[in-house]
C-alpha cells in the first residue's frame, strides 16, 4: 500500500535498458552479479505489487499516465546521446527515464495527500541514492577529470524533483509526524 506500481515498472525498465551490456561487456563478477540482483529485485517488486499483493495496491490513486514520461524520454534519448548506437541510445534512455521515474510516486502522494512512514523512508533513501551519485560525480571529476553531461544533468533534474519531498521529510517525518500535504479547500 502506498507504493506506485507505475514508478516500479519504470525503475524495472531503467535497469533493463541500462544493463543490456551484460550480454556484451564483462567488467567483473561483482559487477555482473550486482546488475543481475538489481534486475531481479526490480521485477520481483513489480510482481509483488501487481500479483502477490494486488489486493492492497491502490490502483485508483496510481493513475499517472506513463506515456507523458516515456514519449519525451524516448525522443530525447534519440536526439541527445554519446553515440548513435542501439546500446548507447538505450543506456541514455535509462538515464533520462531514471530522472523522472519517481514522478508517478510523487503524483500518487500528492493525490492522496499523505504517505505512510515506511513509504516516506523508502522515498528518502531513493533520493539519498541520487545524492550519493552526485557526490560520486564530484569525486570522479576531482580525481579522474571525468564528466558525463547526460548523467549529471539528468541527476540534477531528479534531485530537484526530490527537494520538496526532502523538506517535508525533515520537517515532518523525522519529527515523528506522518507526512501529509495540505489539501485545498
Amino acid at each position: 500500500a502506498g507504493i506506485s506500481g507505475k514508478s516500479q515498472i519504470l525503475f524495472a525498465l531503467v535497469f533493463t535498458t541500462r544493463y543490456l551490456d551484460l550480454f556484451t561487456n564483462f567488467i567483473s563478477v561483482y559487477n555482473t552479479v550486482m546488475k543481475v540482483i538489481f534486475l531481479i529485485c526490480a521485477y520481483v517488486t513489480v510482481y509483488m505489487i501487481y500479483v502477490k499483493f494486488r489486493k492492497t495496491f491502490d490502483s485508483e490513486n496510481d493513475s499517472f499516465r506513463l506515456e507523458f514520461l516515456l514519449v519525451p524520454v524516448t525522443g530525447l534519448s534519440f536526439l541527445e546521446n554519446h553515440s548513435f548506437t542501439p546500446l548507447e541510445i538505450l543506456w541514455t534512455f535509462s538515464i533520462y527515464l531514471e530522472s523522472v521515474a519517481i514522478l508517478p510516486q510523487l503524483f500518487m502522494i500528492s493525490k492522496t495527500g499523505e504517505a505512510e512512514t515506511i513509504t516516506t523512508h523508502y522515498l528518502f533513501f531513493l533520493g539519498l541514492y541520487r545524492a550519493l551519485y552526485i557526490a560520486n560525480w564530484v569525486w570522479r571529476y576531482h580525481t579522474e577529470n571525468f564528466y558525463d553531461q547526460i548523467a549529471v544533468v539528468s541527476g540534477v533534474v531528479q534531485t530537484i524533483f526530490y527537494c520538496d519531498f526532502f523538506y517535508l521529510y525533515v520537517t515532518k517525518v523525522l519529527k515523528g509526524k506522518k507526512l501529509s500535504l495540505p489539501m485545498p479547500v
